[in-house]
Formats: structure tokens, sequence, C-alpha cells
């Protein structure tokens, strides 16, 4: 592999992380945090936990790709100074 090509991989992940950031933002702004434990607001609760139940699966996601992307721009960044040393030396 190339370093072009380990760029472009790490410029994905980069962006896959961002998207879904941006996806948990607009969908976190639906979500209701009041919680509905009075008379009539039986019918809320199941919402709610639906919800709740999405945002912790996009948050496990997010976290997975954050760590993926640190891990591969580490990566990159050794094979590119590994590169650069063996030019010059």
């Amino acid at each position: 592999m190339t370093l072009a090509t380990l760029g472009v991989l790490f410029a994905s992940f980069g962006v896959m992380t961002a998207a879904l950031a941006i996806y948990r933002k607009l969908l976190s702004m639906k979500e209701d945090d009041y919680i509905h434990v009075g008379p009539g607001e039986e019918k809320l609760i199941p919402q709610q936990l639906a919800m709740a139940e999405k945002m912790a699966k996009i948050d496990r996601w997010g976290e997975v790709l954050t760590v993926v992307t640190v891990a591969f721009g580490l990566i990159l960044g050794a094979a590119y100074l590994y590169h650069v040393f063996q030019a010059y030396y």
C-alpha cells in the first residue's frame, strides 16, 4: 500500500466519523429530555426508550470509529516518518 492509499483511507474514516457525529447531533435535537412518569404520559415512555437505545448504538459506533480513525492516523504518521527516514538515510 502506498501512502496515498493510506491517506485516502484515513480521510474516509474521518469523514465517516464526522458524518456519524453530525447525524447524532441532528437526532438528539428531537430527543425529549424530560422523564414522563405522570398520568397520561405513559405513551411517551416507549418513545423515549427507543430513542435512548438508538442513541446508545450511535454512541458505540462513534467510539469505535473514533478509535479506528486515531489508530489509522498514527499508523499513517509512522509510515510517513519511516518513508522520510528511508529516503535520507
